[in-house]
């Protein structure tokens, strides 16, 4: 049984989860629930963690995945009697077997271009050229439109749980709501995975690491590229 925070935070972080491929920030849960400080969010996920419907990943800042849904959130995917069952997806391992009462799922994959890398801290130069190209589960690309894929360098996102080295998923897009995780292009010239907001003909690119400030420009010097929608990490 989850008390109605609990619940509303775990519906928060499953719908995030996917929209976005990556678990929103602590200031993003706060935000969400409404609640006046951090702690009360380090709580009701102590608390869902000891409930067994999230897990917190080890040396990954605030990575968090969901374990299991509540029968009132679940969509039959991942609930089963006795527990949760995972989906084993085929990978380039075939000589390990599946866990006992796994059921395997064969599922379609798409290659697509990386064009580089990404800074998620200074913006870097604007990435135009493939390097190679890496093969995407079909599932995770979202409805119509041109894909891409990017490798991430620095910190600055790891709140977001988006780690250097870490491969995201790109849709095409030149429009992004506020909160959105997106590609933009500064000035021109420079690239950077940031958080977009917009006030009063500004546009500001948040962090997600307290260690880097956010970046404001005027509107007329940031042009979105993408929208992430989709995350690899490669262990």
């Amino acid at each position: 049984m989850l008390t109605r925070k609990q619940l509303e935070l775990l519906t928060f972080i499953n719908k995030r989860l996917q929209r976005d491929g990556v678990p929103p920030s602590f200031d993003e849960m706060k935000a969400a629930l409404d609640l006046r400080s951090k702690s009360g969010i380090h709580r009701l996920i102590t608390a869902l963690e000891e409930r067994g419907f999230i897990r917190r990943l080890p040396h990954r800042a605030r990575a968090i995945e969901i374990v299991k849904l509540p029968d009132s959130l679940d969509t039959g995917s991942n609930a089963r009697r006795g527990g949760f069952e995972p989906e084993i997806i085929d990978g380039d391992r075939p000589d390990v077997d599946p866990p006992r009462g796994a059921r395997e799922v064969h599922v379609s994959a798409v290659d697509l271009p990386v064009m580089g890398r990404i800074a998620a801290g200074v913006p870097i130069d604007a990435i135009s050229e493939v390097s190679h190209t890496v093969a995407v589960p079909s599932q995770m690309l979202s409805g119509s439109g041109a894909h891409f894929a990017l490798e991430v360098k620095g910190d600055s996102m790891i709140e977001a749980g988006i780690n250097d080295r870490d491969v995201v998923v790109i849709r095409e897009t030149s429009v992004a709501d506020d909160g959105d995780i997106v590609v933009a292009l500064v000035e021109g010239q420079e690239a950077t995975l940031k958080r977009i907001r917009r006030h009063q003909g500004t546009i500001a690119l948040e962090a997600a690491n307290p260690a880097y400030e956010t970046r404001i420009y005027s509107d007329d010097k940031v042009k979105v590229q993408g929208r992430l929608v989709g995350l690899i990490r490669t262990y």
